[in-house]
């Protein structure tokens, strides 16, 4: 059986859906070194430092050569910044960046708020996707839809969800993905427990007050400024958050489950590992997904050693992918719509020529 990709081939295997795996949580926790599980504030604030340094150093850049010439790449750069300082509030949300829940919700809102991301609403909606990852009837990052939800859906709903998903995310943020309901940004939203209101709350008003800076700053200096010095590098930041959260998620040969075939470690392996080339530094190397999945305590700077440690227990049942990442997309694009309606250990299927 084998379920790693590489340049030339892409094998669709079964990895016994079914059936319980031959490894548990604790066998993968004993052969990860121990110091993995441990955050370092002070790595943790270096990383952060280094993302907000290079972000204000390509402002000034940009705002010094001020040419058209130039923005391209700077839109290109920045908004893979803006993806990496996410990275950083990525690891506040899973209380991996530090021990200190106040820094990490401080650093959390620093690194998110600014690039429209309410931290604790997201933070929670997060949670809810690890603990149910590969579950169609609770996951809520990038799950497929059944064969009759798919027919069911209006055109609209299919041109977004499936033909352009690299913008999905601000839209998601107000309305959940289909079969979901509630919003990021509302107190009320099924998504949270009264206990969470105030948390996000107090993300929701931040969240508003950056949009407002941005409004202020667009009365003060027009539209093109707001174009060429935010709106650009954060399309570019959509970008990247789609598009690496579904290439982690969605490949022909990840199956997903259904009642009680479902458990969190089965479910935690229904992701896969992929090769973002040089930008894997850049962005953390957010590519080590199945890892992360399993220990969401990991900090990102120990992702890579644990990986090492856990892939000879996992074997088979560990996948990568070292196939170029446009490559992969487009794949998996075309191919994973939806699953059958009934079953368990069910696989994406494309969509029939008759569909949109």
């Amino acid at each position: 059986m084998q379920l790693e990709t590489n340049l030339s081939k892409v094998d669709v295997v079964d990895p016994l859906p079914t059936t319980k795996l031959p490894f548990s949580l604790q066998d993968l926790k004993l052969a990860i070194p121990s110091h993995c599980f441990e955050p370092s504030t002070g790595k943790s604030l270096a990383y952060f430092f280094l993302d907000i340094t290079i972000i204000a150093g390509l402002y000034l850049i940009a705002a010094f050569f001020d040419s058209w010439l130039f923005f391209p790449f700077f839109w290109l750069m920045q908004g893979t910044m803006f993806w990496a300082l996410f990275v950083v509030g990525h690891d506040c949300g899973h209380g991996s960046f530090s021990r200190y829940k106040w820094l990490n919700d401080l650093i959390g809102h620093v690194s998110h708020t600014p690039i429209l991301v309410p931290y604790h609403g997201w933070r929670i909606s997060h949670r809810t996707h690890h603990a149910n990852t590969g579950n169609l009837d609770r996951d809520e990052s990038w799950y497929p839809v059944s064969e009759a939800k798919y027919e069911q859906m209006p055109w609209y709903e299919k041109l977004l969800r499936f033909y352009t998903p690299l913008i999905a995310y601000p839209i998601y943020l107000f309305k959940r993905s289909p079969d979901r309901e509630g919003s990021h940004f509302s107190p009320s939203s099924p998504l949270f427990r009264p206990s969470e209101k105030g948390d996000v709350l107090t993300s929701s008003v931040l969240w508003g007050a950056m949009i407002i800076f941005l409004g202020l700053l667009t009365y003060q200096f027009g539209w093109l400024f707001l174009i060429k010095y935010y709106l650009m590098p954060y399309i570019i930041f959509v970008v990247w958050l789609d598009l690496v959260t579904f290439l982690h998620h969605t490949e022909a040969d990840i199956p997903w489950y259904r009642g009680d075939d479902w458990y969190f470690l089965k479910g935690a392996l229904s992701t896969i590992d992929r090769d973002y080339g040089w930008f894997n530094a850049i962005h953390h190397h957010i590519g080590t997904h199945v890892a992360h999945h399993i220990f969401l305590n990991i900090p990102h700077y120990h992702l890579q050693e644990a990986t090492t440690a856990i892939k000879p227990i996992l074997g088979d049942y560990y996948r990568y992918s070292a196939e170029p990442i446009s490559k992969s997309f487009f794949k998996s694009y075309w191919n994973c719509h939806f699953v059958n309606n009934q079953g368990s250990g069910v696989y994406p299927q494309p969509p029939s020529s008759r569909s949109l």
